[in-house]
């Protein structure tokens, strides 16, 4: 392709290593790309917390609008940050294959302090769902707010009198700074397609699809694909504590789901395993059992 693709990202250092690689990528298949920087509504307001902010799409919104008024080509995104309805006239061009999808405590000092529950613990994140997840495994835990991107806010845990932070594993493992006293948190189940980096483009671009489609991974677009059908069915975003995880595992996809309540106490889960053909309405299916053991007052008492 003689055009130059230009590819929109965030300024944050984890964004340009997702679009960096993107155009490596494109590149190797012959084709030319450029970066194009764009500020986010997630990038300037760092004080507010996600889950107050309550807005869907509040990290891709500015790139969906340089999307369709043309001033870029191709969007890439944090898969989890993406609304499960994209912006219309969008839609997904490739799903690359997925890095961790795991969840990790960035202690201050070190982890010893999880043995010890006479200890108070002081934990930050700016996400509803790890804090969730968190006080129902450790129900006397302070909690603190945490924004910023992952330099920034390393740097809080450094500078700051809690004991550790919650990180997502890819986001520090790409741009090579993870801790080596982090701790996998493998008990803590993942936000929809968390680990997952997605390519955006306009609907009707053949140019881009065609471009894209061969970086896309099938087995990561179907695994997120079911995770953010759970998501959409239980009408959730950031202000709501709703994690999904599949897996494909031989001829398989293992599927799990929860709910919480805000404060940890109140938890709805559900686990699924499908044959891969089978797998189509995965998502919906395991949202609506959900729903039917415990989840629907959950999500009513959140929404109250």
């Amino acid at each position: 392709m003689d055009k130059i693709i230009r590819i929109g990202t965030r300024e944050s250092q984890l964004a340009v290593w997702q679009a960096t690689t993107v155009q490596g990528l494109l590149a190797g298949n012959g084709n030319k790309a450029e970066l194009v920087y764009i500020k986010s509504e997630g990038d300037t307001d760092l004080q507010t917390p996600l889950y107050e902010i309550g807005v869907q799409g509040i990290f891709t919104k500015a790139l969906d609008i340089a999307l369709l008024n043309n001033e870029i080509d191709i969007a890439v995104h944090s898969m989890k940050d993406v609304p499960t309805i994209m912006a219309k006239g969008l839609t997904q061009a490739a799903v690359l294959p997925r890095a961790s999808y795991k969840d990790i405590l960035v202690p201050r000092t070190n982890a010893a302090f999880l043995e010890d529950n006479s200890i108070a613990q002081f934990i930050a994140t700016s996400s509803i769902r790890r804090k969730a997840q968190w006080l129902n495994k450790y129900p006397g835990t302070t909690l603190e707010n945490l924004r910023g991107n992952v330099n920034t806010r390393l740097r809080k845990v450094a500078e700051s009198n809690w004991h550790g932070a919650i990180f997502a594993a890819a986001g520090l493992e790409r741009i090579n700074l993870r801790p080596e006293n982090a701790v996998d948190l493998d008990w803590m189940l993942p936000a929809p397609a968390q680990g997952a980096i997605v390519i955006a483009c306009r609907l009707n671009d053949e140019a881009m699809l065609n471009a894209c489609a061969p970086l896309n991974d099938n087995a990561t677009a179907v695994c997120t694909a079911i995770e953010r059908d759970f998501l959409r069915v239980l009408m959730g975003g950031c202000s709501t504590p709703i994690s999904a995880l599949a897996v494909v595992d031989g001829d398989k996809i293992i599927f799990r789901g929860n709910i919480l309540s805000l404060d940890g106490q109140k938890k709805a889960e559900v686990t699924k395993t499908v044959s891969i053909n089978d797998s189509n309405g995965l998502g919906r299916v395991a949202a609506e059992e959900l729903l039917a053991n415990g989840g629907e007052s959950i999500l009513a008492e959140i929404k109250k």
